[in-house]
C-alpha cells in the first residue's frame, strides 16, 4: 500500500493572499455525449475527477490493477499511477479510517467497499467519526470523502455479497446517501459526490452495472439533493430508486395497458429526502408506492411512508403502501426471484387500493 500523503503541489496551486493554498483545478473537458454503462459512466466521472483535481485518490480492494471485482476503476491505476489509484488491505475499517484522516488533511479520497456486506466492520468509524467530525468542529473541519458500495441483489451473489443496507446509512445524521439507478445519474451523481466537501456515499446497484444510457458530460440533469420524475401519471405514484428503478417503469408500462396512470419517481438522494418533489406528485395522484430491494421491517421505505403521510394526509385516498424484500436474509441465489420485489408485486399491490 503505498505512503498516505498529500501529492506534491503542481502549478495549479496558487498562494491566495491570506496565506492559505487554493486548488486551481483543471477546466472539465469540452462537453461529450456518449453511450455507456453505469459502470462506464461511473469509471468516467472518476478519470475526470482524477484528471481535474490532484486531490483526488482512489483506494480500496482490488481497484488498482484489477479494477475492482465489476471493473469500475478499470485501467485508472494504469493511467493514473500507484500514487492516485491504489489497492489496500482487506480492512474495510482500515480503509475508511485512513480516509478519514486523509480528508481531515485535504485531500478527497475516494474509496471502494467491495461488495455491500463487506461494508460492515467500517460502520465504527462512519458512526463515531465520519458523521460526526464536522458538527464535533463546529464547521471547521470537512470532511470530502466518497464511499462507493455495489449493494443490492440480481445477481447470484452468496452470503456476504448481495445486501441493501441504506436504512443504516440514512439513518446517520452527517452523511448524504446517493444512489444512481441510469448512466447519466452515475456520472453526475459521482462528480458531485467527490466535490462535495462532506461525506457522501454512493450506493451503487451492481445488477444495473451493465445498464446503458446516453451520458451528456457536461450538464446534469438534476441537482445532487433532488428526485426526478422519470414519467408522468394521474392516477397513483411509485416511489424507487437505484435497483428498483425498472422495476417501477415496467409496472407503469404494464399498468397503462389497463388504463392505469401512474407516475415513477426515482428518488436519487436518499438523504436528503427531496420532501418537494415527492409531495408536488402525491398530491396529484393521490396514492403512492414506496419500492426497495431491502427487507420491510425498519426499513428505508418505513420512513418514506412516515414522511409522505404526515406531509400529505389531507392529500391521501389510500394508505401509502410498501413492496420490498421479504424480512429473511437475502436468500441463496436460486430464491432471489422470490425475494426482490417485481413489477408484478407492484401491481398487486395497488390491487388491494378501493379505487
Amino acid at each position: 500500500m503505498t505512503a498516505l500523503t498529500m501529492p506534491t503541489q503542481p502549478a495549479e496551486y496558487e498562494a491566495r493572499g491570506d496565506g492559505a493554498d487554493e486548488v486551481q483545478r483543471t477546466e472539465r473537458p469540452a462537453p461529450k455525449t456518449e453511450s455507456l454503462s453505469i459502470a462506464g459512466a461511473i469509471n468516467a466521472a472518476l478519470r475526470d475527477a482524477l484528471t481535474e483535481d490532484p486531490r483526488v485518490v482512489i483506494f480500496g480492494e482490488d481497484v488498482g490493477p484489477l479494477g475492482g471485482v465489476f471493473r469500475v476503476t478499470d485501467k485508472l491505476a494504469a493511467e493514473f499511477g500507484k500514487d492516485r489509484v491504489w489497492d489496500a488491505p482487506l480492512a474495510e475499517s482500515g480503509i475508511v479510517g485512513s480516509a478519514i484522516g486523509m480528508a481531515m488533511a485535504g485531500m478527497r479520497p475516494v474509496v471502494e467497499m467491495q461488495f455491500d456486506a463487506f461494508s460492515y466492520p467500517a460502520l465504527e468509524q462512519v458512526f463515531s467519526h465520519l458523521a460526526k467530525m464536522r458538527n464535533r468542529t463546529r464547521g471547521r473541519v470537512e470532511l470530502p470523502l466518497v464511499i462507493r458500495i455495489p449493494y443490492g441483489g440480481g445477481i447470484g451473489g452468496v452470503e456476504h455479497h448481495s445486501d441493501s443496507s441504506e436504512a443504516y446509512w440514512t439513518h446517520t445524521p452527517g452523511l448524504t446517501v446517493v444512489t444512481p439507478s441510469n448512466a447519466q445519474d452515475a456520472y453526475h451523481l459521482m462528480r458531485g459526490a467527490i466535490e462535495s466537501d462532506d461525506p457522501v456515499i454512493v450506493f451503487e446497484p451492481k445488477r444495473r452495472y451493465w445498464a446503458k444510457g446516453e451520458v451528456d458530460r457536461a450538464n446534469a440533469p438534476a441537482p445532487m439533493n433532488r428526485a426526478r420524475v422519470l414519467r408522468e401519471g394521474t392516477d397513483a405514484t411509485l416511489l424507487a430508486y437505484g435497483p428498483t428503478v425498472e422495476v417501477a417503469l415496467e409496472a407503469a408500462r404494464v399498468g397503462a395497458d389497463e388504463d392505469l396512470s401512474v407516475e415513477v419517481i426515482d428518488l436519487r438522494t436518499l438523504s436528503p429526502f427531496d420532501d418537494e418533489t415527492v409531495a408536488e406528485s402525491v398530491r396529484k395522484t393521490s396514492r403512492a408506492v414506496v419500492i426497495h430491494e431491502a427487507q420491510q421491517f425498519g426499513g428505508y421505505g418505513a420512513e418514506v411512508v412516515a414522511r409522505v403521510t404526515e406531509r400529505n394526509f389531507y392529500w391521501l385516498d389510500a394508505p401509502v403502501l410498501r413492496v420490498t424484500g421479504f424480512d429473511v436474509p437475502y436468500p441463496a441465489p436460486k430464491l432471489e426471484e422470490y425475494f426482490l420485489p417485481t413489477a408484478e408485486r407492484v401491481l398487486a399491490a395497488m390491487d388491494r387500493w378501493e379505487w
